[in-house]
C-alpha cells in the first residue's frame, strides 16, 4: 500500500495549494495517481472550496476526493494556523476484498452535532463552525460530508488531556444549568478547594471541566456568579456525581504519549493516520508547537498524518456518536489485506 501527505500554504486562497499538495503527497507516495484522497483546506477556502477540490481531483486523477475546512491543519511534517493552506492525504487502495472495520469519517460546519449522526454507523471526525465539507469531489449543500475508507482497519485513540481535580462529589443544589451547591459547598467553593493553591484566587474557567465520568465529554463552566453558583454549559440533576477536572498541558501531554504508546503493535506499524484535534489544544494551548504531533512522531516515526484543528471531535461512545471538545482522536489505519 502506498500512501503519502503534504502541506502546501501561500498568499492567498487558490485552488493551486490543494493541486500542488496533491503533486507533492504522489511524488512522495510513489504514485502518478490517487485511488483516494484526503484534502483539508484552511477556513480562507470556505466561500468557495469547490475549485481547490477540483483541482485536486484533477491532479490525483480521481474523483474520490473528501475532507473539509478546518482552523488549521498538520502532517507529521508540521503545522499551519495563520495562513491559506492545503493539506492532502493520497493512497492506492489495497487489492482484494478482504472485510475491514473501520468507521465512517464525518466532517460538519454546524455548531452542534447533526442529530442523525447521533446514532447508527460509528463516526469519527471533526465539527468546526461554518466549515465547508465535501465528498467524492463534491462540495456538500448543507455543510455535512461523510465518506469511508474502503480496505481498512482503524483503531482510534481518544486523549481528553484532562487532569481530574479529586474525588467525585454529589450535586446538592442546582438548578437547569446552575450548580449552586456540591459536596458540601456552595459550587465555587468546591471548585476552589478542588484547585491547586496558586489557581485558587482566580481559577482559569476556560481550563476547567466538571466530568459525570471520566470518559465522557467534559461540561464547560460558561460563568462563576456573584452567589457562589456556576453556570454550565449541560443542565444537571440533583444527586449526581460530578467530578473537577482541569486542562494542563503537561498532564495532556502525557495521556497523549500514554495512549499512543499503548497501541503500538511492533510487528505492523499503521500504514498511516488521521488526527482530528481542538483548535484549542494545538500550538495554542502548548506553546507555540503542537506536543501531540511530537508525541505522535516519536511513537510512530515512519507513519503519514494528516490532520486538522476544529471546534469539535466526534467520536462514538457507548454505541451512540458524541461531540468532544479540547480531544485529539486518532485514527490509526492499517490494510485489511495480508
Amino acid at each position: 500500500m502506498k500512501v503519502a501527505t503534504a502541506l502546501v500554504a501561500g498568499q492567498r486562497p487558490e485552488a493551486e495549494l490543494a493541486q500542488a499538495a496533491v503533486q507533492a503527497a504522489l511524488a512522495a507516495a510513489g504514485l502518478e495517481r490517487a485511488d483516494n484522497v484526503i484534502l483539508f483546506l484552511t477556513h480562507d477556502f470556505s466561500r468557495n472550496p469547490q475549485p481547490a477540490v477540483l483541482a485536486a481531483a484533477r491532479a490525483a486523477g480521481c474523483l474520490t476526493v473528501s475532507g473539509g475546512t478546518a482552523s488549521g491543519l498538520f502532517t507529521e511534517r508540521g503545522w499551519r494556523l495563520d495562513q491559506p493552506t492545503a493539506a492532502a492525504l493520497v493512497y492506492s487502495t489495497p487489492a482484494g476484498n478482504a472485510p475491514a472495520e473501520s468507521p465512517m469519517l464525518s466532517f460538519s460546519g454546524h455548531g452542534r452535532l447533526p442529530f442523525e449522526w447521533q446514532d447508527g454507523s460509528a463516526r469519527v471526525g471533526l465539527l468546526d463552525t461554518d466549515a465547508a465539507a465535501w465528498s467524492h469531489g463534491r462540495t456538500a449543500d448543507n455543510g455535512c460530508a461523510e465518506f469511508s475508507l474502503p480496505g481498512l482497519n482503524a483503531r482510534l485513540v481518544r486523549s481528553s488531556g484532562l487532569r481530574l481535580l479529586g474525588e467525585a462529589q454529589p450535586v446538592e443544589q442546582c438548578a437547569g444549568y446552575e450548580l449552586r451547591r456540591l459536596g458540601g459547598h456552595s459550587a465555587v467553593d468546591s471548585l476552589r478547594r478542588a484547585l491547586p493553591a496558586d489557581l485558587r484566587e482566580r481559577p482559569p474557567l476556560h481550563l476547567i471541566a466538571a466530568l459525570r465520568q471520566t470518559d465522557v465529554p467534559g461540561i464547560a463552566i460558561l460563568s462563576a456568579n456573584a452567589d457562589g453558583s456556576l453556570t454550565l454549559a449541560d443542565n444537571l440533576n440533583e444527586g449526581e456525581m460530578l467530578t473537577w477536572a482541569i486542562r494542563q498541558p503537561l498532564a495532556a501531554e502525557q495521556e497523549m504519549r500514554e495512549m499512543l504508546t499503548a497501541t503500538v503493535n511492533r510487528e505492523k506499524q499503521p500504514n498511516f493516520a488521521l488526527m482530528f484535534s481542538c483548535i484549542g489544544r494545538g500550538p495554542l494551548f502548548y506553546g507555540n508547537d503542537d506536543r501531540d504531533l511530537v508525541a505522535f512522531r516519536e511513537t510512530f516515526p515512519d507513519t503519514p498524518l494528516l490532520g486538522a484543528y476544529g471546534t469539535g471531535q466526534i467520536a462514538p461512545l457507548t454505541g451512540h456518536n458524541r461531540l468532544f471538545h479540547n480531544t485529539a482522536l486518532t485514527l490509526l489505519f492499517e490494510s485489511a489485506h495480508v
